[in-house]
């Protein structure tokens, strides 16, 4: 198996009651850029955003078929980001419009970081933490 680091593996993935909008949000708020998106008029089908240092995440308009057992439930997705600058980009978030959930802060395990939700209710915390190493 290839180990690129430019390569993504794991993809988090979550549903959206309006994708359009959310995915402009992320571009604001969080500085994501768009990589693909596929659908027609308002609706979005499949869309990848890129994080800058890596990574991404994949979303679209909630599924059409109820029963589908995949789908997932909008509002639902909690994620933790790394950034190197935790600072500036919560203030970029707030400007945005975010909802603060956890304040800036500095952790007893090294990292700064805060936590906020989206327009819809997902959950995003953003810090310096980059796991634990081995």
């Amino acid at each position: 198996m290839s180990t690129d680091p430019s390569t993504t593996y794991v993809w988090p993935s979550l549903a959206a009651r309006n994708a359009r909008a959310l995915v402009d949000f992320y571009v604001e708020a969080f500085g994501f850029t768009i990589s693909a998106l596929y659908g027609e008029g308002d609706r979005v089908d499949h869309c990848e955003i890129r994080w800058p240092l890596g990574g991404g995440i994949m979303l679209g308009d909630e599924a059409l078929d109820g029963d589908n057992e995949l789908a997932l439930k909008p509002g639902s997705f909690g994620v933790y980001v790394v950034t190197d600058n935790p600072d500036a980009l919560h203030d970029r978030a707030m400007a945005a419009g975010a909802t603060l959930l956890r304040a800036l802060n500095d952790t007893s395990y090294g990292s700064r970081e805060f936590a906020v939700k989206d327009p819809e209710g997902n959950r995003w915390s953003f810090g310096t933490y980059r796991g634990a190493e081995h």
